[in-house]
């Protein structure tokens, strides 16, 4: 508990040191005047891509729950409505993985097994983050004239290797026969493990459902550049939609590694850092950015409206 907390303090002081530093070489006063002009209608735009792509998401995580079956699984509307509020409840969390939580929660209040609910998370974290890969890879072969993609090649790399493997305990009895052996030779916990395991690898038969949530999941990718688009219309850049796809997929890439709180200041140092390779300066570049974490925050309001009515995972764990 004591690295976990450590950890978060560093993960913190990194987020508030790097934006900071990025606000400041930014020129404060030149990032106010390039919010200052922004225009509302595109923003409001871009909000409304976001509810788009809220629904999107829940749909996928709505069609991850295939595997269970029809009268175990809870209706329509209270998935949905336990997403949204763990969105919400997940913005005020330190550690990204603070919604999954809470929709595991969510689920187990409604009479889901932990190892389904976890396994439903986990998967819809897997698709998220292939999705997110694809589109990035695909983003670095169209900003090869902007930036050198060898120094995310590592990143890309990692994560790869982690998909691939990720996806080899889903489907390779060999590999989920590696994961027994090593839960065999855990003191405590072997239980829990291979019933997590059993859940997981139920998805290998249903091979349709993964393939509709990765390719939400991708549209979901290009709906934020789309997002990223209009913001920057808003901000008055003059910057063509191709640089968009090339640049957004590259920078929620560079998001994914876990160096700050919730993608505070790396968001900042890759719309910066990329944005002004196509040719922004910083300061357009550092209020774009803002922007950015702004309307995801915007996003998340619905599932706000529903937990002030009190219909959040904790009322439905006590009924």
């Amino acid at each position: 508990m004591r690295h976990g907390a450590f950890a978060r303090v560093v993960r913190a002081a990194v987020a508030i040191g790097l934006t900071g530093f990025l606000l400041w070489s930014s020129d404060p006063v030149a990032v106010i005047e390039a919010a200052r002009g922004a225009r509302i209608g595109f923003i409001l735009l871009a909000c409304l891509l976001v509810v788009v792509d809220r629904v999107v998401m829940a749909y996928r995580w709505l069609r991850l729950l295939s595997p269970l079956d029809a009268s175990r699984r809870p209706p329509v509307r209270v998935v949905m409505r336990v997403f949204f509020v763990s969105t919400f409840l997940g913005t005020f969390l330190p550690a990204s993985v603070g919604g999954d939580a809470i929709r595991v929660y969510g689920l187990a209040g409604e009479g889901v097994g932990a190892a389904d609910a976890v396994a439903s998370v986990l998967m819809d974290r897997l698709l998220g983050v292939i999705s997110i890969l694809i589109v990035a890879v695909g983003g670095a072969v169209l900003a090869r004239d902007l930036l050198d993609v060898r120094v995310l090649l590592p990143a890309i790399l990692l994560l790869g290797a982690g998909c691939v493997v990720s996806l080899a305990v889903v489907f390779s009895p060999r590999m989920a026969g590696v994961i027994i052996a090593i839960l065999e030779r855990l003191p405590r916990g072997q239980e829990p493990g291979k019933r997590l395991l059993a859940a997981i690898r139920r998805y290998a038969r249903f091979r349709r459902d993964l393939a509709r949530v990765l390719a939400s999941s991708i549209g979901v990718q290009i709906l934020r550049v789309l997002q990223t688009y209009c913001l920057g219309l808003s901000l008055g850049l003059a910057v063509p939609p191709g640089v968009y796809f090339a640049l957004v997929p590259l920078i929620l890439l560079i998001v994914l590694m876990p160096v700050t709180i919730n993608g505070i200041g790396t968001t900042q140092a890759g719309f910066v850092w990329l944005f002004g390779r196509a040719g922004v300066d910083s300061a357009p570049a550092f209020a774009l950015s803002v922007l950015f974490l702004a309307i995801a925050i915007v996003g998340n309001l619905p599932g706000g409206l529903l937990y002030l009515r009190g219909q959040g995972p904790r009322e439905a764990r006590s009924r």
